[in-house]
């Protein structure tokens, strides 16, 4: 069986792209594992693919498998490669997009100036749907890790997100504390981990830690999920520029209640074909 895919980023954080639609795919875990393995596979952070939606007033189902086999929730940078590839491949002339994840729905823009704008829906911060354990929703947590206490927000953007505030992202412990907090008893089905240094109020950079990948490029439910955390917090204006090792994402959120805005790019790499 040969299979065609695409190879994508945004900023940096790289997909393989798969049709769904008129190809017949069926990938275990194990060859997902395979084929992310970036000397003897394809190479990628995430794997995703597009498929035919459930629902009638949805265009595309959007699936979304990390390079360690595991199904995942959510991808704000993927998001954004999905709705060039429906595009590129012609499987839509749309420029807004309707696609339904494991968690909902997402609406995917595409601009003129070829910047790719997503909703990214309503961030939930009640701990019990994150999940997180806690006994209240709070703008600020504090946990023990290895005895000392850390203090940090839990977001979901569909996929759970804890953001820490550091003076400088250079110097964050994602190998450390963040491979300890992913694993810690209070976020029972993982956790992203984002390190946010706050420029202004208008700008920050950030490093993500991503459950099943390590550290990516860019994350873009990361990136929203810092902006919510830092407003939050009383930190940050409605609109920010999120500076990510591998790019720049604007993200725009009014407050409780209302939805994520994530505007960036997305790239085409190379198409292929792969004997599975």
């Amino acid at each position: 069986m040969r299979l065609r895919f695409t190879k994508m980023h945004g900023c940096g954080n790289d997909f393989v792209m798969i049709d769904g639609v008129t190809q017949n795919v069926k990938l275990s875990p194990e060859k997902i594992r395979s084929l992310s393995d970036r000397h003897f596979g394809i190479g990628f952070d995430q794997l995703l693919v597009v498929e035919a939606p459930t629902r009638p007033d949805m265009d595309f189902r959007y699936r979304i498998f990390n390079s360690d086999g595991g199904e995942v929730e959510n991808c704000g940078n993927g998001a954004r490669c999905f709705a060039k590839f429906v595009r590129d491949r012609r499987l839509t002339a749309k420029q807004v997009i309707q696609v339904e994840t494991m968690k909902g729905s997402m609406i995917l823009e595409v601009q003129a100036d070829g910047q790719i704008a997503v909703n990214m829906g309503v961030p939930v911060l009640n701990p019990a749907d994150i999940p997180f354990v806690a006994e209240k929703q709070a703008p600020l947590y504090s946990l023990e890790v290895d005895g000392q206490p850390v203090e940090l927000s839990a977001v979901s953007m569909g996929n759970p997100h804890a953001v820490i505030l550091v003076d400088r992202t250079a110097d964050a412990p994602l190998e450390t504390l963040g491979r300890k907090l992913q694993q810690h008893p209070r976020f029972p089905q993982g956790v992203n981990v984002g390190f946010m240094a706050v420029l202004s109020r208008q700008e920050i950079d950030l490093r993500v830690l991503e459950r099943g990948v390590g550290e990516t490029l860019a994350c873009g439910t990361g990136a929203c999920a810092a902006v919510v955390a830092g407003r939050l917090r009383g930190l940050l204006d409605e609109e920010v520029a999120v500076n990510l090792p591998g790019g720049r994402l604007r993200i725009r959120w009014a407050g409780e209640g209302e939805p994520v805005i994530k505007t960036g790019p997305a790239t085409s790499v190379f198409q292929g074909q792969i004997h599975l």
